[in-house]
């Protein structure tokens, strides 16, 4: 025959197992689980400190737990997105390197046929135009690129911000929910 000490023990003994194993499983831990898998009431647990100890102990690990996991999966996506964000950077400012590069150049053969256009040929005048030409048509796609660099750079920011905000309202949740009683 089991008296009343025996049968709170052995209560006491189901709970601390079914939260280990809901621990275990990574279910989340709540009064009414463990209640239910331990075939105890709620009001068992709530009104026994040690029952309730060992729930809220085991709620707090396993929040713990899951806020680490979410956290290393944001901090992941967001070292992503800044590094995209940094490679397009880059890319833009080789990008604006080479255009400032290219007009110096054009700049250059444009003087040098104004002053010398007397003393070359023909030949050397419709060489130097077709190099002209090939350069404004470098300088454009050059041009075209940097625009697309500079799309891609601010999409890459949007999506840093974006992120940023996302990361500081997933905190604030888990947060509360650390804050607030376990129900």
């Amino acid at each position: 025959m089991y008296t009343a000490g025996s049968r709170t023990e052995a209560s006491l003994l189901r709970v601390k197992r079914v939260v280990d194993q809901l621990a275990k499983n990574g279910t989340t831990i709540t009064v009414a689980a463990v209640a239910r898998e331990a075939d105890v009431s709620r009001t068992f647990l709530y009104e026994h400190a040690e029952a309730r100890t060992i729930v809220t102990q085991a709620a707090l690990r396993a929040r713990g737990l899951r806020a680490q996991s979410d956290q290393a999966q944001r901090d992941a996506v967001e070292a992503s997105w800044r590094e995209r964000a940094l490679n397009a950077e880059e890319a833009l400012k080789n990008t604006n390197a080479e255009v400032v590069n290219q007009r110096e150049r054009i700049a250059e053969l444009l003087g040098q046929i104004a002053g010398l256009q007397g003393d070359w040929t023909d030949a050397d005048v419709v060489r130097i135009t077709t190099a002209n030409v090939a350069l404004q048509r470098e300088v454009r796609a050059l041009t075209v690129e940097r625009d697309r660099l500079n799309k891609r750079l601010a999409a890459a920011r949007d999506n840093a911000r974006f992120a940023d905000k996302r990361i500081a309202a997933l905190e604030a949740q888990i947060t509360e929910k650390l804050t607030d009683p376990p129900t």
